[in-house]
């Protein structure tokens, strides 16, 4: 090699190293021109990371009493305790609760209080429930057609025909209750 090529060879290294150089001091004095915006956000990340994962934690320390008290009432659904600790860490699942045992013990009044609750499906389960205990025609969106069957028997035992062939004509033919309300309308027919 050549002490030209040495020369050239050395300007290029020191070209190199002052680029690095130069780009370090101006990330330097980009540092100290926004060092208080930087340290300001990387504060701000880490309590945002810090409370989700703290939040987090809380949501399945709540979830976890929730199910433990859910465990505790499918052996003794009486357990006042469990009942509470229930409502206070998953109402959801409280009412949920709540409209099983209505069910299963056929409280009306149980279901005519959970007919008030927000959530639309217990809510609606309720009414629907709650009319079908007390012999009374239920209007109700999830169990529309059961409920147009249901009202249509009721006007049978009534002994308004009409009015029971108008429930049974809104019942679609190719549902799972079409059949039913075939055979309803046969007994119509048979009843004139």
């Amino acid at each position: 090699m050549s002490i030209s090529e040495s020369i050239g060879q050395a300007k290029k290294e020191l070209s190199g190293d002052e680029q690095i150089l130069v780009s370090a001091f101006k990330l330097e004095k980009i540092y100290k021109k926004y060092k208080k915006v930087i340290w300001g956000a990387v504060i701000i990340l880490l309590v945002f990371f810090t409370g989700n994962a703290v939040k987090n934690a809380m949501q399945e320390a709540t979830l976890e009493k929730a199910n433990e008290a859910f465990l505790v009432l499918q052996a003794n659904p009486e357990d006042a305790k469990a009942l509470q600790l229930l409502k206070d860490n998953n109402p959801a699942l409280f009412e949920l609760f709540s409209f099983a045992q209505a069910i299963k013990k056929n409280d009306a009044n149980a279901l005519a209080s959970l007919s008030q609750s927000k959530n639309e499906v217990i809510s609606d389960s309720s009414k629907y429930a709650q009319k079908v205990l007390t012999n009374e025609s239920a209007d109700s969106a999830l169990y529309k057609e059961i409920a147009l069957l249901e009202s249509a028997y009721l006007a049978i035992k009534a002994g308004d025909t009409k009015q029971a062939k108008i429930h049974l004509d809104s019942i679609d033919e190719r549902s799972s209750i079409g059949l039913f309300a075939s055979l309803l309308k046969h007994s119509i027919i048979k009843v004139k």
